[in-house]
């Protein structure tokens, strides 16, 4: 069997990370009987000058996306495609825009935890946010998140308050812009093909079985 790695370049903020995380799930799904798949999130910030304590969020959206008429439109867009994919978004439960480095963290110690935490935790936030309205850039959610999801609430207080893995972070960010990803989500397969965007189930399940198959036809070469 034919193993490939996925590094998912997203942002805990990013609606469109949710629907593409989702989608992957499909995708995933559709091969787990031809392929290997190892799932790993990585760091990005939309907005990485957010003030820690975040700020009013249909405010941002508004001066962001040019008028209250145009938010609406996008998250009515954004529902019906959300509602297709198993998430029920609810956007006017959201209150506030937040800074996501410390969420990013927590998925960097989920990481250490395993795959599964991982994934796990990341699903967790994005529900959080999108369907709950939660705050998760508040550390009292993250901690709640983090013991839902099987890891240790005092280890992770500990971790916070040192500031472990700021620079880290902010470092991995980097390296993802210096790597021309500029928008998210960005699906980065055997650290070689880039998948832009929340691309379909279909669109993403084939781009792996292409993988997979040139992964084996230079390898039949090699020999």
């Amino acid at each position: 069997m034919e193993a490939i790695t996925i590094d998912v370049v997203s942002d805990v903020v990013c609606p469109w990370c949710y629907l593409g995380t989702r989608r992957l799930e499909k995708a995933i799904g559709n091969v787990k009987d031809e392929l290997a798949v190892s799932v790993t999130f990585r760091p990005y910030q939309l907005n990485p000058d957010m003030p820690p304590e975040g700020v009013d969020h249909k405010k941002h959206l508004a001066e962001k996306l040019g008028g209250t008429a145009a938010v609406d439109s996008a998250h009515e867009r954004l529902a019906s495609l959300g509602r297709e994919d198993g998430i029920d978004f609810d956007f006017s439960a959201v209150k506030i825009s937040p800074n996501t480095l410390d969420a990013h963290r927590l998925l960097r110690w989920a990481m250490i935890e395993g795959p599964h935490i991982q994934e796990r935790v990341a699903l967790a936030l994005f529900k959080a946010y999108f369907e709950e309205g939660r705050n998760v850039g508040d550390r009292a959610v993250l901690l709640d998140i983090a013991e839902a999801c099987g890891m240790d609430r005092s280890v992770v207080t500990a971790l916070f308050s040192a500031g472990a893995d700021v620079d880290s972070v902010k470092e991995e960010i980097g390296m993802a812009r210096d790597m021309g990803v500029t928008g998210v989500p960005c699906f980065i397969v055997d650290n070689k093909y880039a998948v832009m965007g929340a691309q379909s189930v279909d669109v993403l399940t084939n781009a792996f079985r292409e993988i997979a198959a040139m992964k084996a036809q230079e390898r039949i070469g090699k020999n």
